[in-house]
């Protein structure tokens, strides 16, 4: 796959996903992402898409400023075994 922005190629890695909802700061680790290696721009998949709305609807409301959550450990060993998990580097 190459990049939408400037054609790199793109490596599987996990990273942060990081968004600021009014005055609260959502960030939810270990995100399974493709990552340009020219420009470091992160995409995700669909399914990947999908969780992240979850997180970020269900600490939308949170009380804290910050919320931090981790990817991984959301799912359930059932359906972590479903997602290809990208390798840190």
């Amino acid at each position: 796959m190459r990049c939408l922005f400037c054609k790199g190629k793109l490596e599987d890695k996990n990273t942060v996903f990081t968004i600021e909802l009014g005055d609260c700061i959502i960030i939810v680790k270990n995100v399974p992402s493709h990552v340009c290696s020219q420009c470091g721009e992160a995409s995700y998949g669909d399914d990947v898409y999908k969780e992240l709305e979850k997180v970020v609807d269900e600490l939308r409301d949170s009380i804290t400023e910050i919320a931090i959550a981790d990817y991984n450990k959301r799912l359930s060993p059932r359906r972590a075994r479903a997602v290809k998990k990208p390798v840190s580097v």
